[in-house]
């Protein structure tokens, strides 16, 4: 699979091959008893998840940066970063529990040290307001939601990075929820996954100033009412 990273000029090294390995193998195991994805082939699952988690060294430099990756599941992007830049000071939040059972005995399993959490996004905010360098969302939530969970959490002049598909639509539809939260779009990055496994989009928002203290709502009043 080394093969794979590589158009991203990442050379794994034996023991990071096998953390990916065994993520994979964790991963499987685990997926009969709380559904963490509906890919499970052996490629798809290393093009999908591992390497689409990966594509995000095209819009950050990772060095000594605080990440905060919110709504993880079974923990992309967070968990392939982390095993690519083990000095990465990284929190994965995610409000389902056995999600976070799961990533605590992964990251064990792996020999890596990670804050996962198991708290909602609007609730954890309190304590940890613009705390982090850069807050990660692949989640499947619309863009202008997203970034009410997400850009409070990011320190000023910090990043916002969004996993999309290529709707340009929703971007637009999001730039409200993004100006008023305190964000700026700088760059929208598309790419294409290998083996026409599909076209994807970076969006990579700037902190430009503080976000309101009133924001996030309770998630009920964001879905309901989003920016």
């Amino acid at each position: 699979m080394r093969e794979l990273f590589k158009q991203l000029n990442i050379n794994l090294t034996d023991k990071q091959l096998n953390q990916f390995e065994r993520y994979f193998e964790v991963l499987i195991e685990w997926n009969d008893k709380i559904n963490l994805t509906a890919i499970t082939e052996r490629r798809e699952v290393y093009i999908k998840h591992f390497l689409d988690s990966l594509f995000t060294v095209k819009a950050i430099d990772f060095s000594n940066q605080s990440i905060c990756d919110i709504g993880s599941g079974a923990g992309f992007p967070g968990i392939p970063l982390k095993i690519i830049y083990p000095d990465l000071q990284l929190t994965i939040v995610d409000a389902t529990n056995k999600r976070i059972k799961f990533l605590d005995l992964l990251c064990s399993e792996l020999g890596i040290e990670v804050n996962n959490v198991h708290a909602r996004a609007e609730e954890y905010i309190k304590k940890n307001r613009e705390s982090f360098d850069v807050v990660f969302a692949r989640a499947v939530a619309r863009l202008n939601i997203l970034s009410e969970l997400c850009i409070p959490f990011v320190k000023f002049k910090g990043y916002f990075i969004a996993w999309k598909g290529t709707n340009s639509e929703e971007i637009t539809e999001g730039n409200t929820a993004i100006e008023v939260l305190g964000g700026k779009v700088k760059e929208v990055i598309k790419y294409e996954l290998p083996e026409m496994m599909g076209d994807r989009v970076l969006i990579k928002i700037q902190k430009i100033k503080n976000t309101n203290h009133k924001y996030p709502r309770l998630f009920g009043q964001i879905k309901k009412m989003p920016l």
